[in-house]
């Protein structure tokens, strides 16, 4: 079935495809009605101020996907060329200066506006970069996702082995991207204040940091209505104190400010604080 869905967006001229890939979305949507519970119960938590919003959030949510789709959808056809078409940089700047130090740059991303693009064009208009990904249950799927991420020249690092990759990329001066929204264990998080919440992050990212020296850039592909297309938003360097709590909650804090400039963009049907500070209640 994903396969499918991705070949029609493929076929249909891009106007054809959006639509097409919205109907898909509403399709899931209504499928598994579960998604949309856990957003609106998380939206609840950590934006209740925004009531009236939350039923436009949750299909923002939806619409963001589809956005996702038609792209991934037109991976083979992106160039170096007609790349510009779908995004364009801002705060470019940030990651020149980071390479400059020469310890390597590691890109804070999260599942916020098209985080699949994002790395794909960023092969496209600067330079290949390694890609941190959890492997897919089902392996064709997982087989046409690798084959699409690592089209435009990026390199893929498995969470096995992740932290040796990382480091090595690192010293040769290279950028690695990093989901760092995700819920984690006990076992290797940290628990960060997240919207006022107490969210399980993993600490790998802030250790590798502060051990490698590497810049810390926040990056998200965040869509603009008026411009028809995504802005990939660098956002200055987070400092690295050393301290892996602390770190990770710098990362977070500054995820949080821009999932509020932009709420309908970030993946709420994730169940972000499924991981609970021991003797808590189970939130979902």
């Amino acid at each position: 079935m994903a396969l499918a869905v991705l070949h029609s967006l493929a076929i249909v001229p891009r106007p054809l495809a959006e639509p097409l890939a919205r109907f898909y979305t509403r399709l899931l949507d209504l499928a598994i009605p579960r998604l949309r519970r856990v957003a609106m119960l998380n939206l609840a938590m950590a934006l209740p101020d925004l009531s009236a919003e939350h039923a436009w959030i949750a299909d923002g949510v939806f619409r963001s996907i589809a956005r996702t789709l038609v792209s991934f959808s037109r991976f083979p056809r992106l160039t170096r060329t007609n790349v510009h078409e779908w995004i364009r940089y801002e705060g470019f700047e940030y990651f020149e200066q980071a390479l400059a130090q020469g310890k390597g740059v590691l890109f804070a991303t999260a599942h916020l506006g098209n985080w699949e693009l994002s790395a794909f064009a960023h092969a496209l208009m600067a330079a290949p970069m390694h890609v941190v990904v959890r492997p897919l249950d089902n392996s064709r799927i997982d087989a046409l996702v690798e084959s699409r991420r690592t089209a435009s020249g990026n390199r893929l690092i498995g969470k096995k082995d992740f932290a040796r990759s990382i480091l090595r990329a690192l010293r040769d001066n290279e950028a690695v991207g990093i989901l760092v929204d995700q819920n984690a264990g006990l076992e290797d998080g940290v628990f960060v204040n997240f919207f006022g919440i107490q969210a399980c992050a993993g600490a790998g990212f802030a250790k590798i940091a502060a051990r490698s020296g590497a810049a810390v850039i926040p990056g998200y592909a965040l869509w603009s209505e008026t411009e028809g297309k995504f802005v990939l938003r660098f956002y200055p360097p987070l400092p690295s104190t050393g301290d892996a709590a602390q770190d990770t909650q710098a990362v977070h804090t500054q995820l949080e400010s821009v999932v509020r400039e932009y709420p309908d963009q970030w993946l709420w049907i994730h169940r972000r604080w499924k991981t609970r500070p021991p003797g808590s209640p189970d939130l979902y």
